[in-house]
């Protein structure tokens, strides 16, 4: 059985952004080719924080994230060549619309004071990377296991030419964004 959005994007927004744009093949209409997940790991934090992260990471995506290691050295930022500094998940096809439908409709509007996301945080090449501050707005996420807190970063690579297809596509899969 195929994703809700799956079913949502070929049956209302193809025909929407045809209509609209003025497509003429169906190559040409834009769509969500991934989404990667980063979680960064301050280098100089407890021993214990990158597996906390993965753990996390591992909760909230359903899949398991490769742990990112520093290239090189760096003395200001107390970073050695080869320390785990972070972790990412790409996420494609059905568990990438699953994952979206679960941001869209019921992680976002457990920000606190919730008015939108900003549509300034494209690319300039159709992609939208938007911040999250912590990871307990994630209904998986049980907070008496929580040691602290951690950002993540959400990058959502579409396959649209320019920001304003790219907008089209996301406001109309559902993405709240402010006016």
């Amino acid at each position: 059985m195929k994703p809700r959005l799956y079913t949502k994007y070929v049956q209302e927004v193809v025909p929407a952004l045809k209509e609209k744009r003025g497509y003429t093949n169906v190559h040409q209409i834009p769509r969500i080719e991934k989404i990667v997940v980063n979680m960064g790991v301050s280098a100089s934090a407890e021993k214990g924080s990158v597996e906390e992260a993965v753990k996390d990471m591992t909760s909230i995506t359903g899949r398991k994230p490769v742990i990112c290691k520093a290239k090189k050295s760096v003395a200001n930022f107390k970073l050695r060549e080869g320390q785990a500094i972070g972790c990412r998940v790409t996420l494609r096809r059905d568990v990438m619309y699953e994952f979206f439908d679960r941001l869209v409709t019921s992680t976002l509007p457990r920000i606190r004071d919730f008015r939108g996301i900003s549509a300034r945080q494209f690319d300039g090449r159709g992609s939208f990377s938007l911040g999250l501050p912590d990871q307990t707005i994630f209904p998986e996420i049980e907070l008496e296991k929580i040691k602290r807190q951690q950002g993540m970063d959400i990058t959502i690579v579409t396959t649209a030419d320019n920001n304003e297809e790219a907008y089209d596509l996301l406001k109309l899969m559902g993405m709240p964004f402010s006016k």
